[in-house]
């Protein structure tokens, strides 16, 4: 089509041309005639060496505005010029658009990213690599990726290039962090780190490790006194009643040890259970808190003050039960932790403008250093392992406390000083404030 173009402009250009000189030569003779087919080809040639130099020029610093207009066969040329200009323009724009995509998307993604060339110099990155690794793009870019993160185990990862296993990566302080990183190759001899942050999982699997090492130990116990006995008990010819009255006095102690700490795992079950969300009513808290401080002061057997100081009538949206199991597991603490003639104050109480009510208990005990306050409430975790199973816990407590609050959008505040006592506060959300049946009882300690 092109070639076709080209000679039919190049005809139309050759016609009058001829036509011209025709009629000069029937007027003037052939040299005449010569003279003009010379004049009009010189001229054509200029026409053609001047739109040749502005094609020069304008291809130095080409663009549509400054296109020279023409007209005859480079009227043509400056038209596809123009097209193609155009095409170049908007495809231009699409791979930018294509590349601001991949960029805004790379950034946004949870996952770090870090795009490396041959010889492992760091080409791009995304923030949560950048987080994750200690980078920063504007000052690393280019940089060899393994002079950035020091560690050997990373270096000899990208020599290997093993594509098929992610590395566990350990973070130094102060950002210390558990990594999985993969390497991916692509495009022409460059590499793909992708990281994720898996510490959370981490610390759940060594959680679930604890947690399964934990009852195996906690039943461990039990159930060998259980067993010892059980076979000393066969292995007497004439069992004496005196013996076996205190053996089976020490067997149901650890019995019913073992029923407890079956029940409150039951009940870690059942909280964290999604299949499973809290019944929810009005709690009336003030007789909540009096069925409590009745509760605390049979446990206590009259070896402690038990005091209660209702403040306020506010009731709260929530399920009683789980509510008195998670106060329960705070008045038994107070109580079993507080040596005899100690006091043992609990509240209902409103709380500042900007929180809900709270519920605390205080306690005059031995107390609690403050590096243990932290994971008080993990799972098996005893300040004193010994003392928490001679009073009787099954270490589970205040894990249930803190699901139970959890359920119910509530925190627990925690403070406590050695040889001075412990307050265990709860406090609740001022949307968890229900209203008032008109029927409730008056507020009294």
């Amino acid at each position: 089509m092109l070639v076709r173009a080209v000679f039919s402009k190049l005809l139309a250009l050759a016609i009058p041309v001829a036509l011209v000189s025709a009629i000069v030569g029937a007027l003037g003779g052939r040299e005449a005639a010569a003279a003009c087919a010379v004049l009009l080809l010189t001229v054509a040639w200029l026409h053609q060496a001047r739109n040749l130099l502005r094609l020069k020029r304008w291809l130095k610093a080409p663009s549509l505005d400054t296109l020279p207009q023409s007209m005859g066969l480079w009227e043509d040329v400056y038209a596809g010029l123009a097209r193609l200009l155009r095409a170049q323009r908007q495809h231009a724009t699409d791979l930018s658009r294509a590349v601001e995509r991949f960029r805004l998307a790379g950034t946004a993604m949870p996952e770090g990213l870090v795009i490396l060339d041959g010889d492992d110099r760091i080409l791009w990155c995304n923030p949560a690599a950048e987080r994750h690794f200690g980078l920063e793009l504007a000052r690393d870019a280019r940089q060899q990726v393994t002079y950035l993160v020091r560690q050997p185990q990373f270096a000899q990862y990208l020599a290997a290039q093993s594509y098929g296993e992610p590395l566990i990566l350990r973070t130094p302080r102060p950002q210390e962090m558990v990594l999985s990183v993969q390497l991916v190759p692509y495009g022409d001899n460059q590499k793909l780190v992708t990281s994720r942050d898996i510490t959370h999982w981490e610390r759940v699997e060594t959680m679930r490790r604890d947690f399964v090492a934990n009852v195996s130990h906690e039943l461990r116990t039990p159930l060998t006194v259980l067993v010892g006995f059980l076979e000393t008990l066969n292995g007497m010819a004439s069992i004496n009643h005196d013996i076996a009255r205190r053996t089976l006095t020490l067997m149901s102690e650890q019995g019913t040890r073992m029923q407890h700490l079956v029940e409150d795992l039951l009940t870690l079950s059942q909280l964290e259970s999604t299949q499973n969300p809290p019944r929810e009513e009005a709690v009336d808290m003030a007789r909540l808190a009096r069925d409590l401080r009745d509760d605390a002061a049979a446990l206590s057997g009259g070896r402690h003050r038990i005091l209660l100081a209702v403040e306020c009538g506010d009731w709260v949206t929530g399920n009683e039960a789980e509510l008195r199991s998670a106060f329960g597991n705070l008045v038994s603490n107070a109580v079993r932790y507080t040596p005899e003639g100690g006091e043992i104050r609990m509240a209902w109480r409103r709380g500042a403008d900007s929180e809900g009510p709270a519920f605390s208990v205080q306690d005059s005990g031995i107390g609690i250093e403050s590096h243990h306050l932290p994971r008080l409430t993990e799972r098996f975790y005893r300040v004193d392992r010994g003392r928490s199973r001679d009073t009787g816990g099954t270490g589970l407590g205040l894990a249930i406390v803190k699901h139970v609050l959890g359920r119910h959008q509530a925190r627990l505040d925690v403070k406590s000083e050695p040889g001075r006592g412990s307050t265990f506060t709860a406090v609740f959300p001022q949307q968890r404030v229900a209203a008032v049946p008109a029927a409730s009882e008056p507020l009294s300690a």
